[in-house]
């Protein structure tokens, strides 16, 4: 049971010079032994076999104690395990799915409790299947809200195959975690939020086995150990002490600590593991297809955020793999009808955004599901670091935000999603879609749908006009041309709502005699950068771009840094809110803000 301690302080000493985090490996090392050679039923030929348990180290600066325990059960070579946080080794310092043994990166904390109810979501509810899901939390990450979070969807939702453990060793990286080793109270906060607690001797094995069968008879309520622990235990010089958070053991104290943990490790028993009860079908992926008319007719009008919930409902008939997610909004994003069509794949995780991000995650880990997820737009702000992990992760996430901008009204600036574009667009990988229609709302679903990366759909509240017929063909990447003549003097380029100000614009104009090409860029990443060139030449270099969101990190720059390169520019407007708004009608405050059709119109009389 010592394999673990052993390899930990081993590979961290050895490389020295990389960092690590012994100490936090040696708190949690008699925990995850057990947890590999005794509890969890795992194939190394297949780290991430449909059946098999389910592990996840929130407190991810222990990976090298994680990456031990699977050296140690055979998946890889000692010499391997050298390689800990090299530049050329898939062993970094914290845990990312590079390594087929891991299905969400961690590190960043308080958001592997998260990821783990929503596997064991899908393991009771969808799979119905016989794995166990385990999630191991730091004493010092208890403090972030989004464990709380985690704790109250866990037993709601009465995830008896779930069980939590936290690592309670007293100290933080600085100093001192606030409750040190008060057990009685973490008891009765987890006990508060409904699970069953156990206070267990982390460093007894006889202890910690007799919880964990405990918790495999608990149902109805998902189970945690409250591990009393002391870092760095097993090395006399280092062990309940400060400052030797995240620093490699070397020298003298390296040696010392090895040959102390050496000497307990003598006589370590070596045991059968428990076998996998395989009855997790395995997922056959293959493109989902919205068939037949959406039933939209051109010139009428209907908000994007309702085709949305259409589209959704029309997924789910194509395909039984997706799942929806929503933070108490859901009839406002109108995720609502997917809930009624399929209430078996709709999962209300209340107003707790962090942590519909994070079990989201867990959902469509090892692709058993399509996970789609929906909150107002500017919500989805305070998942953030959430879903920049899940890009590390390498997440198929899809999140739909609606409410954006000022066009939502007389709810006034703190329901305005007027941040979202700058934040997506920093996400890697991810493609955000904007669409200005019912027609383009759905098949940005059906897109999103097929995407093997995370997407983010901006919804409108305002009821806006269908241009494109049924069966117009979109893609990723690729612009549409709504309004154009060989004699356009301008490209008026809007998305949602400023697409409307831009038509209305043109409509205008054109009884002026100004002609004004319109695009509607459908993604904004990717932006169809060829389109925007080509059409920026047609129109003698003289481009707006209007947009519902603030100017910063939004459609504009997005085209400015198309254009930066092009030397036949000659003017870009960026049409944006460029204040913070207040409440009124929504016509109102498409004026005020600079980014109605009477705004786009002025702009162009003073470019031609």
């Amino acid at each position: 049971v010592w394999f673990v301690g052993c390899y930990a302080g081993l590979s961290s000493g050895i490389n020295a010079e990389y960092g690590g985090h012994p100490s936090s490996c040696m708190s949690a090392a008699d925990v995850l032994s057990v947890l590999f050679f005794h509890e969890m039923r795992y194939s190394n030929e297949e780290p991430r076999h449909p059946s098999s348990d389910r592990f996840i180290l929130s407190k991810g600066h222990a990976a090298p104690g994680l990456y031990s325990a699977w050296c140690a059960a055979g998946l890889f070579s000692k010499e391997k395990l050298m390689t800990l946080r090299k530049i050329d080794s898939d062993l970094e310092g914290h845990p990312t799915p590079r390594l087929n043994f891991i299905d969400a990166a961690t590190g960043s904390l308080g958001q592997g409790l998260s990821v783990a109810a929503g596997m064991a979501y899908v393991g009771k509810y969808i799979d119905k299947a016989s794995y166990r899901t385990y999630c191991m939390i730091g004493d010092g990450e208890s403090a972030e809200g989004s464990i709380w979070e985690a704790l109250s969807f866990a037993s709601h939702y009465k995830l008896d195959n779930l069980v939590a453990i936290f690592d309670i060793n007293r100290l933080g990286q600085s100093e001192a975690a606030p409750l040190q080793h008060n057990m009685d109270v973490y008891k009765a906060r987890v006990e508060a939020f409904g699970f069953n607690a156990m206070v267990v001797d982390g460093h007894s094995i006889e202890d910690i086995l007799k919880a964990f069968e405990e918790a495999k008879y608990v149902k109805g309520k998902p189970s945690a150990l409250i591990c009393k622990t002391y870092k760095g235990q097993g090395g006399s010089v280092i062990a309940d002490k400060l400052n030797w958070h995240g620093k490699a053991l070397s020298g003298d104290v390296k040696d010392k600590t090895l040959k102390e943990i050496n000497y307990q490790m003598n006589g370590a028993p070596v045991i059968p593991r428990p076998v996998i009860v395989d009855d997790a079908h395995r997922v056959v992926e293959s493109p989902i297809v919205i068939e037949g008319d959406l039933g939209y007719e051109k010139g009428t009008k209907i908000a994007t955020r309702v085709a949305y919930g259409h589209g959704l409902v029309k997924l789910g008939h194509a395909s039984n793999r997706v799942v929806a997610l929503d933070a108490d909004t859901k009839n406002s994003t109108h995720s609502l009808m997917f809930k009624n069509e399929f209430p078996d794949r709709f999962i209300e995780c209340f107003i707790a955004e962090q942590n519909m991000v994070g079990v989201a995650l867990g959902v469509g880990a090892r692709r058993r599901t399509i996970p789609f997820c929906s909150t107002f737009a500017t919500f989805f702000t305070r998942a953030m670091d959430q879903i920049r992990m899940a890009a590390v992760s390498q997440s198929h996430l899809n999140m739909a935000g609606s409410h954006c901008g000022v066009s939502i009204g007389e709810d006034g600036p703190s329901q305005m999603a007027l941040e979202d574009i700058a934040a997506f667009r920093a996400i890697p990988n991810l493609v955000y879609f904007y669409p200005s229609d019912a027609v383009s709302t759905v098949r940005a679903v059906e897109l999103a749908a097929n995407y093997p990366c995370m997407t983010f759909i901006r919804t409108s509240r305002p009821a806006t006009t269908v241009i494109y017929s049924s069966d117009e063909k979109f893609e990723i990447g690729n612009a549409k041309i709504v309004k154009q003549s060989p004699d356009d003097m301008v490209l008026v380029i809007g998305c949602g709502i400023t697409l409307e100000s831009a038509m209305g614009a043109y409509t205008v104009l054109a009884a002026q005699g100004i002609k004004i090409r319109v695009m509607d860029p459908f993604t904004i990443k990717p932006l169809d950068s060829e389109a925007v060139l080509m059409n920026a030449k047609a129109c003698g270099g003289r481009v707006i771009t209007v947009e519902d969101h603030y100017p910063e990190g939004g459609l504009g720059e997005a085209v400015a840094g198309v254009l930066s390169g092009a030397d036949f520019v000659t003017t870009h407007k960026m049409l944006a809110v460029r204040e913070i708004p207040r409440s009124g009608p929504p016509a109102v405050l498409l004026n005020m803000f600079g980014i109605s059709a009477d705004c786009v119109t002025a702009a162009v009389k003073t470019m031609v």
